[in-house]
């Protein structure tokens, strides 16, 4: 069996194995990173030789960490990638580019159509309908879009929200609120199948979803970072966050928001943003959490959005393509069935 695995922001791991009577056998590690001293790079196989082959990524990482020896340097890798590695070397997951990906960058429709075409879109991925896709979002009205498990109350004002005409709409994945208006942000989703993350826990396929976004920000001269949980970060600060949802069909949806030229101001009049929210960014205003792309590039929206484009074609060898009016007519029925229904916004009051 033969697992591989690029680290974010470091370097390719990449094992073969066997597994004999349930256990793992004839381990081998290899990969571009750097370990001293060299013993280390045995002392790893050794650990991992004879352990179960249905252990998880914790116990697995814990059995590279004891027997490391004391003093030894990884660079560009850890106990947990060799972890992520093996689990999947054994769920047998695929890569990026054992897919056929298609770039939708469709025109403009409502954040409800959008919240519908993820579900939809995800689900034909999961089913094998349509390639895994990569979709740009395109906004001509503003939106307050909360998370699947956040509170309508607790989120939005009210009042400042029908001030400025901002909708408030739910969608399916878990996560905070994303302040939306034309022009003012860049979000893409990503429908995969979830054999592209077979292996991995949530938290390590945020990041390993992301990776080619943030060769896309540091190509523009964006330093920029991937912070745990779900936030892609600068040292001038927030850029964006992401979000999440593994459908039963067989797909993982992954969307990102990230801001582009932010109103503070309407933004922290239109959410709710208390002290415990910031509490851990060491920082006092909320207003200050998000520093959008124009001020770091000093690109139009637009050309930021093609670079990305050009970074995922050249990463993942993918094509430009479109929506179908079979996906715009499901999502369209969607959209009258569950997202723009007082029954769904409310779910939680």
């Amino acid at each position: 069996m033969h697992g591989e695995y690029k680290v974010p922001g470091g370097k390719l791991v990449v094992v073969d194995l066997e597994v004999v009577d349930g256990r793992i056998a004839d381990f081998q590690l290899a990969g571009d990173f750097f370990l001293e001293p060299d013993t280390a790079l045995e002392a790893i196989n050794s650990a991992v030789n004879g352990l179960p082959a249905e252990a998880d990524a914790k116990t697995i990482a814990a059995a590279v960490k004891d027997a490391l020896p004391e003093g030894a340097s990884l660079l560009g890798f850890s106990p947990e990638a060799v972890a992520v590695t093996v689990r999947r070397a054994l769920a047998k997951a695929t890569s990026w580019r054992d897919y056929d990906w298609q770039i939708v960058h469709a025109k403009a429709v409502s954040p409800q159509m959008h919240l519908a075409l993820d579900e939809v879109l995800a689900t034909e991925v999961g089913e094998g309908r349509r390639g895994p896709t990569l979709r740009i979002w395109e906004w001509d009205e503003p939106a307050v879009v909360i998370g699947s498990f956040q509170s309508v109350k607790n989120e939005v004002d009210p009042e400042n929200a029908a001030k400025y005409g901002i909708q408030v709409v739910r969608r399916i994945s878990g996560g905070g609120a994303m302040f939306m208006e034309a022009g003012s942000v860049v979000t893409y989703s990503i429908y995969a199948p979830a054999d592209l993350v077979q292996g991995m826990s949530f938290a390590d396929s945020y990041a390993f979803l992301d990776e080619w976004a943030i060769v896309a920000l540091k190509s523009l001269g964006i330093d920029a970072v991937y912070q745990p949980l779900n936030d892609i970060t600068s040292p001038s600060g927030k850029i964006g966050g992401a979000a999440q949802k593994r459908l039963g069909s067989g797909a993982v949806l992954h969307h990102v928001t990230m801001s582009y030229d932010m109103d503070g101001q309407k933004m922290t009049e239109v959410l709710r943003i208390g002290r415990e929210k910031i509490s851990d960014k060491g920082i006092t205003s909320a207003a200050k959490r998000v520093d959008p792309l124009r001020s770091q590039t000093g690109l139009s929206r637009a050309e930021i959005i093609e670079q990305m484009k050009l970074t995922f074609k050249n990463l993942y060898g993918a094509t430009e393509g479109d929506l179908t009016d079979a996906e715009y007519a499901a999502a369209e029925k969607l959209v009258a069935e569950k997202f723009d229904t007082e029954e769904w916004l409310y779910r939680v009051p």
